[in-house]
């Protein structure tokens, strides 16, 4: 997790923070310079309640939109952005896309094929298969399929991605559940809403009749759960588990292999310094002789990632350049639209507050205030309540609810909080320009020539 120092430097060095944060001082010096035009502003808005409401109510559910579309772009982006250290690095079979290794890769590779005291070791690593099983012997359906990630246990915490959002008590059930994991290969660890929908507890045991190793039918004790979120619909297994029974299915075959003996793993993962080390480590692996057949493929876990992600490349543009977009430029008619009414219904007004010595750009800023702060109030609001309410532990959909992939649902991150008012108050912001200038232009001859 960054410091407290990185936070604040990844903030003062972000153009668009940096410009919110001059927008909000330059705000507070305003209406501390003036306290009557917040006054004003605030009667303005409660002359027609209704329309306040409705523009609150609309821009508070568009910034919803925004904030949950940025979310799961805003994972995606931080999952395919290449770190500068501690990187993660993935090794697969280098000409199929469904990568199927013989499981004699995992320990030299967890070596990173070091042979000289100076070659680059990994910092840590992880074999890993899977698993997927069925209640049901004859068929495959949502009620009876289990699936499992296949490692050694004790890899999870430290090299699956998010396990550092677990709470205090969910680590240390996670940990408890390992140690039983360990002590016994036959028990698992499975996510809540897997077990809800298997109608299954801790503590019961199940077949599973597997559909990615034929014949391979194991048995499973539930040992503990994994919480809301990533992993609410997957399980954990010990690889030793998978290994163990193919070397079975050797023995009772007359010492004839299983048809997939040795294409059990299906990625290797291993954490390094920097991308330098990564470079080293890349090389000592392709050129090491120990993987040729098959042969293997060396590339960041980001850079796989992006790979996999270019089924989606799509839909995650028109989420990105039409779907947000669109309901931007929505929060801003709907904002303009309620301003440009109160304008006109205010004309007289204007031309009061002109007489009494009112400048042009006072009054302008008076109207842009109005709309500013209706949309930065719902926007806030808005991402706020969602935060809150997503990323609860009692949320029953553990974030986000958008399948793509491996990945469930999404978590909202803390930047939501200031996306709000940002996405709200810049939309109404753009939206009270030309309601405003119209305020600014009202001339106060025609008004009062047209009341006499």
């Amino acid at each position: 997790m960054p410091s407290n120092m990185e936070q604040l430097v990844a903030f003062l060095t972000d153009p668009v923070r940096l410009l919110l944060l001059a927008a909000a001082i330059l705000g507070v010096y305003l209406v501390g310079a003036n306290r009557r035009s917040l006054v004003f502003i605030f009667k303005s808005l409660s002359r027609n309640k209704i329309r306040t409401v409705l523009s609150v109510i609309a821009t508070f559910f568009l910034v919803l939109i925004v904030t949950s579309v940025w979310t799961i772009l805003y994972k995606l982006d931080q999952m395919t952005k290449e770190q500068s250290k501690d990187l993660k690095v993935m090794v697969t079979e280098k000409w199929q896309a469904r990568s199927q290794m013989p499981l004699t890769y995992a320990k030299p590779l967890a070596s990173g094929a070091a042979k000289r005291p100076d070659d680059v070791k990994p910092q840590d690593d992880m074999a890993w298969s899977f698993y997927l099983g069925s209640l049901d012997p004859t068929k495959l359906t949502p009620e009876s399929i289990v699936f499992f990630f296949c490692m050694n246990p004790d890899k999870f915490p430290t090299m699956m991605d998010d396990v550092d959002q677990f709470t205090a008590p969910q680590r240390a059930d996670l940990d408890r559940s390992i140690e039983l994991m360990k002590r016994d290969k036959r028990k698992v660890i499975i996510g809540v809403k897997r077990l809800e929908a298997i109608n299954k507890k801790v503590g019961e045991r199940f077949k599973l009749t597997c559909q990615n190793f034929k014949d391979l039918d194991l048995e499973f004790e539930i040992c503990g759960t994994l919480p809301e979120g990533r992993y609410a619909n997957a399980g954990v297994m010990n690889i030793d588990y998978l290994q163990d029974a193919l070397d079975q299915y050797a023995r009772d075959h007359r010492g004839i292999p299983h048809a997939q003996a040795d294409k059990v793993l299906m990625f290797e993962f291993l954490k390094t310094d920097d991308i330098v080390s990564f470079q080293r480590l890349a090389e000592q692996i392709t050129t090491s002789g120990l993987f040729t057949s098959p042969p293997v493929k060396v590339e960041t876990a980001s850079s796989g990632v992006a790979s996999f992600m270019d089924a989606y490349r799509d839909l995650l543009w028109a989420m990105r350049w039409l779907l947000a977009p669109a309901i931007l430029v929505t929060i801003s008619l709907v904002i303009s639209n309620a301003i440009s009414i109160s304008v006109r219904e205010r004309r007289t007004e204007m031309a009061v507050l002109k007489v009494l010595g009112f400048t042009p750009m006072r009054i302008l800023f008076l109207v842009i205030g109005e709309a500013v702060l209706v949309g930065a109030v719902s926007g806030f609001a808005s991402s706020g309540l969602a935060y809150w309410l997503i990323n609860s532990d009692w949320n029953p959909m553990g974030g986000i609810p958008f399948q793509i992939g491996w990945m469930q649902a999404f978590r909202i991150p803390s930047d939501a909080l200031w996306w709000g008012p940002a996405v709200g108050g810049g939309a109404a912001f753009v939206g009270s320009i030309l309601p405003a200038l119209s305020a600014r232009n009202v001339k106060v001859s025609e008004v009062f020539s047209k009341i006499a």
